[in-house]
């Protein structure tokens, strides 16, 4: 029996895209079908969530105001009709990059800017759906700077451990997958740094 897990077996071909409609649009978002013939003939048709072309992509910042704290917000999320924890976050407006933007929305989001900013990892959200993609980035050498943003009512910072994610994940109010994950990759990197007679974690 082969392993479906084998490096070497070639990649699927890619369906070939037979039509696409736009389906609905908002001022946010924007749905699309997309008419696909897979390679064994088989035809479906697959919907899309994209965006209205505002931005060129979004950015995600674990701040750490020193090695063993986190920065976390509080704001309102619709989707749920609630209040979440999550990390800051917002689009790259044009013009920047995104070191750039992560740290213009650290310093609207959390009052706080960064000295040293470093990429991190790129994570997609849902991707059957939308191709949406989040660039995550570890700020530290924080100084205090508050910039005016677009969020309707001021947020709630609050500051966290970050080798305590066990406890955060038992919240109800932190739930956010890109978060997550984001958390548990800086805590590897933070770890993976530390000096072994450092006593962290």
């Amino acid at each position: 029996m082969s392993d479906p897990h084998d490096a070497s077996r070639p990649w699927p071909v890619k369906p070939h895209i037979l039509d696409r409609r736009s389906v609905a649009r908002s001022r946010l978002f924007h749905v699309e079908e997309l008419d696909l013939r897979f390679s064994n003939g088989a035809e479906r048709t697959f919907e899309r969530l994209t965006g209205t072309g505002q931005g060129i992509g979004a950015v995600m910042i674990v701040a750490m105001p020193d090695p063993e704290h986190v920065l976390l917000i509080r704001e309102y999320a619709a989707g749920f009709e609630d209040y979440v924890l999550t990390l800051p976050k917002g689009l790259v407006d044009p013009g920047e990059d995104i070191v750039t933007a992560a740290n213009r929305e650290l310093m609207e989001e959390c009052g706080f800017g960064a000295n040293r900013i470093e990429p991190l990892v790129e994570l997609s959200l849902a991707p059957n759906y939308m191709r949406h993609r989040m660039q995550v980035l570890l700020a530290s050498d924080l100084y205090p700077r508050r910039l005016p943003g677009d969020e309707p009512e001021p947020l709630i910072v609050e500051t966290h451990a970050i080798d305590e994610l066990s406890a955060l994940l038992a919240r109800e109010d932190f739930h956010e997958a890109r978060a997550i994950a984001a958390l548990f990759i800086a805590r590897d990197k933070l770890r993976s740094e530390a000096p072994v007679d450092a006593g962290l974690w």
